[in-house]
């Protein structure tokens, strides 16, 4: 996103990993300028005002046009163990349209778990986010469009069409795509 914007990841920005307590207390104390926060954490930020939104992937394009997330494996268990990922990515897909469908109980749930204390969190991250969008979205189009960021910033050196014509394999999904209609 650094370099998207004309800036060198390298050169422009002095990079600091530090534990999440530790970021919000160096952020609001003014010594760093920004840090990266996830749901349900960013918005524990927003409502305690501290800092404000520079990007939202979510919402900002051209972020939002492309999946956050992709579900990735060996090519070798896929050729091993092709019914055991079709399973694996159905059972992913299904869990997104259940968090689309029902949020509620979904937020619920992680609460319940423990993965998050707060519930109205928990709810607007799922609410926020579209996992419904995998059946709209082009997989091959996210990863060019990362790819070439990637390529850009010089973070790696394969071009986009390499890494999707040697990374990437799309029947399983097409497969899914059909048979998990609506």
């Amino acid at each position: 996103m650094i370099a998207y914007v004309g800036l060198d990841p390298n050169r422009d920005v002095n990079w600091l990993t530090s534990p999440r307590p530790e970021s919000v207390r160096l952020l609001t104390e003014k010594k760093i300028d920004a840090f990266m926060a996830f749901p349900p954490f960013a918005q524990e930020l927003r409502a305690k005002q501290i800092g404000h939104v520079v990007v939202n992937s979510v919402m900002d394009r051209p972020w939002s046009q492309y999946f956050c997330c992709m579900v990735y494996t060996h090519g070798e268990f896929v050729r091993k163990h092709p019914v055991a990922t079709k399973r694996m990515l159905r059972a992913i897909l299904k869990a997104g349209d259940l968090c689309t469908r029902e949020p509620e109980r979904a937020a619920q749930f992680l609460v319940d778990k423990g993965f998050t204390p707060r519930y109205d969190y928990a709810l607007q991250t799922l609410q926020d986010i579209p996992y419904a969008k995998w059946r709209e979205y082009d997989p091959e189009d996210t990863i060019r469009f990362y790819a070439l960021r990637l390529h850009e910033a010089g973070m790696i050196k394969g071009s986009p069409q390499r890494i999707i014509a040697q990374g990437t394999n799309w029947r399983i999904l097409n497969d899914l795509k059909k048979e998990l209609k609506a």
